[in-house]
């Protein structure tokens, strides 16, 4: 078996436990022993997925797997991360790991604009697929950064922003999943529809739990 074949096979695995575990998590009780266990399943397996991708899109030029790998390796990295960054209000300071991966994303939130401008010169429709995962890059990236330097107005910042992480690295599975099963693999449908039906339950999911700091959370 080839490398190349090696790391598809991986991806494969650790793209379909992701799946069923992001699922899962979705429609079942937050919080619990089950929650935990099932979402370090899919933490695991959507990183070992994300890496996967990458090294695939390298091998051999996929810009759809790039795409995909390196926003699912971000969004799970830092979603995995601010379960541990839980009082940087009270002076508590990002380790260098989580600046590196900041780095990671805003270089690859420069190449998704490359290509997204590329072909928007050419006028191909899928310039908008590119152009939206660069928007949703540097909008984490930036609140990222704002984060990291204290700059925080909600008291459980570091549930909202795990709970959205966690979330968009599912969003990115379903993606990949419905893309990769497409019927007619030209459309940009496949790529938009996910995160046009899942974006605003997480932002309303987010408003709801969302604690001021001048508010005691309950």
């Amino acid at each position: 078996m080839s490398v190349f074949n090696i790391f598809l096979t991986i991806h494969i695995i650790g793209g379909t436990f992701g799946l069923l575990a992001g699922t899962y998590i979705s429609i079942a009780k937050k919080g619990d022993k089950w929650h935990k266990l099932v979402g370090k399943i899919f933490a695991i397996s959507m990183l070992g997925a994300g890496f996967c991708s990458f090294v695939l899109a390298t091998l051999h030029r996929n810009d759809f797997l790039f795409v995909v790998g390196v926003f699912t390796i971000y969004m799970v990295s830092t979603g995995w991360r601010y379960l541990y960054l839980k009082d940087i209000a009270n002076g508590q300071k990002p380790l260098p790991i989580d600046w590196i991966i900041m780095g990671f994303m805003a270089l690859g939130a420069l190449v998704f604009a490359y290509m997204g401008i590329q072909l928007a010169l050419e006028k191909a429709p899928f310039a908008l697929v590119f152009l939206f995962f660069t928007q949703r890059s540097v909008s984490f990236i930036i609140k990222d950064f704002k984060i990291y330097r204290g700059q925080i107005d909600t008291k459980n910042y570091w549930l909202t922003n795990h709970f959205q992480r966690m979330m968009g690295a599912y969003i990115a599975s379903l993606t990949a999943f419905l893309v990769v099963n497409a019927p007619v693999q030209t459309s940009i449908i496949p790529w938009l529809l996910p995160a046009a039906i899942l974006t605003p339950l997480v932002i309303k999911w987010s408003k709801k739990y969302k604690v001021p700091l001048n508010k005691v959370a309950v």
